[in-house]
C-alpha cells in the first residue's frame, strides 16, 4: 500500500481536510500510516487465518488475505472433488469397476 492509496482512503474516510493537507506534506506522517496500515492487515491475516483453521483448513504459506483465500478456494473444491467421487463410488461402484474408475477420474481433476 502507497502513498496514494493510504491518501485516497483518508479522503473515503473523510478525515479533516487540514489534516488531509499536512498527511500530504509529512514523510513522516505517511510512512507511520503506512507502518499502522500493515498492522491492520497482518490482524486481517491473521483472522482470515484463524477462520481457516477452526473449520480444518490448512493455511498453507499464505502471507496476504489474498494468498490465504486463494488456499482457502483451493481446498474447498478438492474436498468437493471428494465428496463427488464417493457419491460416485457409493452408488455407481456397487455395480460394476466402471464406477471406481470414474470416481478416480474426478480425483484426478484436481492434480493437474
Amino acid at each position: 500500500m502507497g502513498r496514494e492509496d493510504i491518501i485516497r482512503m483518508a479522503r473515503e474516510a473523510n478525515l479533516w481536510q487540514s489534516w488531509l493537507e499536512r498527511l500530504e506534506e509529512s514523510t513522516k506522517t505517511i510512512a507511520s500510516l503506512e507502518q499502522f496500515a500493515a498492522l491492520v492487515a497482518a490482524h486481517e491475516r491473521e483472522e482470515v487465518a484463524r477462520w481457516m483453521m477452526e473449520r480444518g483448513y490448512a493455511t498453507g504459506h499464505g502471507d496476504t488475505v489474498e494468498d490465504l483465500l486463494q488456499e482457502l478456494e483451493w481446498q474447498v473444491a478438492e474436498r468437493e472433488r471428494e465428496a463427488c467421487a464417493k457419491v460416485v463410488e457409493n452408488y455407481c461402484g456397487a455395480w460394476d469397476d466402471q464406477g471406481y474408475a470414474l470416481a478416480n477420474a474426478i480425483r484426478r481433476r484436481g492434480k493437474k
